[in-house]
């Protein structure tokens, strides 16, 4: 049995986003945010940094194209996923490692301190939107409907 443990984070990318291919055929990629903690000094009352914490971040399919093609290093990003654990063998040492990543279901630009434009996509193959179809006129049989 997987423990989900949703979690919503707000910080910068470290790096570029890493884009490769699964051994399946998905689409992945990759990246580190760093999430500042920032709290108000009472006796100073000025904000001061209170340490940084660095989250890896992996996201599948089509928004994983999105990301390494939208998002640099420094970007301001919302990150929304299931945080995972995990464990591997270090290979130089043969110690049991724990890991902590988190799958996203849901990866945008934060707004907070730039802009940005917005590219929509097409949501379906087929006609364009404006493209007139045929028309049907409602026809006439002379059925009553009884209530």
């Amino acid at each position: 049995m997987t423990t989900k443990i949703p979690v919503t984070i707000e910080g910068n990318l470290t790096g570029d986003p890493e884009h490769g291919t699964g051994e399946s055929g998905t689409d992945y990629a990759r990246f580190t945010v760093a999430v500042n903690d920032r709290r108000l000094n009472e006796s100073t009352q000025r904000w001061e940094d209170a340490g940084t914490v660095f989250h890896r971040v992996v996201v599948f399919n089509q928004q994983a194209r999105h990301v390494a093609d939208s998002l640099r290093k420094g970007d301001s990003v919302l990150v929304a996923g299931d945080l995972r654990f995990g464990t591997y063998v270090d290979k130089d040492s043969g110690q049991t490692r724990e890991t902590r990543d988190i799958v996203a279901d849901n990866v945008g630009a934060s707004l907070k301190f730039s802009g940005i434009a917005v590219e929509r996509s097409p949501k379906a193959d087929g006609p364009a939107a404006e493209a007139t179809g045929p028309y049907v006129a409602p026809v006439a049989t002379g059925a009553t409907v009884a209530r």
